[in-house]
C-alpha cells in the first residue's frame, strides 16, 4: 500500500491538483472572453488570444494528459513539433498577411 502511494505522489497529481487546474483554466477563459469584449484591446485581441490559448493547451497537455509525469522523450517528441508547426504558422502569416500590406 505504501508502495502505491508513493507512487501517486512521484507520478501524478491529486484530486486538489487536478482542481486548481481547473480553476486556473477557468480564469484564463474569463480573461480571454473579457479581452474580446474590451474595444482598446482591439490591436492586440489576435496574439492574446494564441498566447492564451496556447497556455492552456500547455496547461491540459502537461497536467490533465499527465505528460510531465511520463518520461521526458515523450516531452521532446510533443513539444519539438509544436514549435516547428508554430514557427510554420507564424512564418505563413507573416508571408500571407503582413507583407502584402507593405506592398511585397
Amino acid at each position: 500500500m505504501a508502495e502505491h502511494h508513493e507512487a501517486h505522489e512521484a507520478g501524478h497529481m491529486t484530486w486538489r491538483g487536478y482542481v486548481l487546474i481547473g480553476i486556473i483554466l477557468t480564469v484564463i477563459t474569463g480573461v480571454e472572453v473579457a479581452i474580446f469584449y474590451i474595444p482598446a484591446l482591439a490591436a492586440v485581441l489576435v496574439p492574446t488570444l494564441l498566447v492564451l490559448s496556447a497556455t492552456k493547451f500547455i496547461l491540459v497537455v502537461l497536467f490533465y494528459m499527465h505528460l510531465k509525469a511520463d518520461s521526458p522523450i515523450f516531452s521532446r517528441v510533443f513539444f519539438g513539433p509544436m514549435v516547428l508547426a508554430v514557427f510554420v504558422v507564424v512564418g505563413l502569416v507573416i508571408l500571407f498577411k503582413v507583407l502584402p500590406e507593405y506592398g511585397g
